[in-house]
């Protein structure tokens, strides 16, 4: 029997690695930390520790309870990692663009990683899950769920709140589905002060993550009536996914 307390082993692991890793890159930030830094939305300059940080707290969190997950949420992060640091000057936003490119002959950084998560996110699938249709299933989860949470990184707090928020009622389940919820819960917790407060950016590396550790969560705790429902949502944002990033910059807008 998996009690509260097997949960809260979890989310503390996944929200004390990841404030570990940030403490760690700000006093030691690989090529300086100048490399480490961007300007959001308003022309701030934050740090992009975060995501790397709430990346391996959340993989280390996750592979606790099921390895399979730990690979899906290191993947994603480093396909994020990828694209943060290869693409960051291209303009170019949603699968759309970055399949035009591939079709005329382009590979875009945001093309290595869409098929690089989708790849992971079969692949976990796979281990998670037993029944062929189940596993396919389970990876289109697994993959749609980090791309939606990325959607919805478009101003500060939007990701890791958004994984705070739909992770909160699996965070009652008990078994691996709950201990999977609490290492994606733990590690945006831990980010999301710095988040709000405009300090930091988890950029596509935490978010991916992020997105991958809530998607292994759900994989894991439906069954395929469940998994046919999250992967038709799913699917469905990631078709009007300007609409979808259009809201989730809405939230919180002053109305006059």
């Amino acid at each position: 029997m998996i009690t509260s307390s097997g949960r809260s082993v979890v989310f503390g692991t996944a929200a004390a690695v990841t404030r570990a890793g940030i403490a760690a890159l700000r006093s030691k930030a690989p090529g300086g930390p100048a490399r480490w830094e961007r300007k959001n939305y308003t022309g701030r300059t934050v740090e992009l520790y975060a995501g790397p940080a709430a990346a391996v707290g959340a993989a280390l969190g996750a592979a606790r309870v099921r390895p399979a997950a730990g690979f899906a949420i290191a993947a994603a992060g480093g396909c994020g990692a990828y694209d943060d640091v290869v693409g960051a000057g291209d303009s170019r936003r949603g699968f759309r663009a970055h399949l035009g490119a591939l079709r005329d002959g382009e590979v875009t950084s945001g093309a290595v990683k869409l098929f690089g998560i989708s790849a992971a996110g079969l692949v976990a699938g796979a281990m998670l899950k037993e029944r062929p249709l189940d596993k396919l299933l389970a990876g289109v989860v697994i993959a749609g769920t980090a791309h939606f949470v990325n959607l919805v990184d478009v101003r500060p707090g939007r990701a890791a709140g958004t994984v705070l928020a739909l992770g909160a009622p699996g965070l009652l389940r008990g078994g691996p589905a709950g201990r999977l919820t609490a290492a994606a819960m733990g590690a945006a917790a831990a980010v999301l002060p710095d988040d709000l407060g405009e300090r930091a950016m988890i950029g596509d590396t935490g978010a991916h993550a992020l997105g991958a550790a809530l998607g292994t969560a759900i994989a894991v705790g439906n069954g395929r009536a469940g998994l046919v429902a999250h992967a038709a949502t799913l699917v469905a944002a990631t078709a009007y996914g300007d609409k979808v990033s259009d809201m989730a910059r809405a939230l919180g807008r002053p109305t006059n």
